[in-house]
């Protein structure tokens, strides 16, 4: 499950969630299927792992 605050990091930071996505290799519409749910999120998933290195978190902060 994503954490709150890779949520949070994600809605406050300064550019928009399909450029974070693309710096972080991923199609901005995976992201957003990750973010609501719609696709299951499995522990230690790399997307969100990647997600959370291009916002300054680590790998256990991505998760819950």
């Amino acid at each position: 499950m994503i954490s709150k605050k890779l949520f949070a990091a994600i809605k406050l930071a300064p550019e928009p969630a399909y450029r974070i996505a693309q710096k972080a290799s991923l199609q901005p519409s995976v992201l957003s299927r990750l973010m609501c749910g719609i696709e299951k999120v499995k522990p230690n998933d790399p997307r969100l792992i990647a997600v959370g290195k291009v916002l300054g978190l680590q790998p256990s902060e991505c998760f819950e």
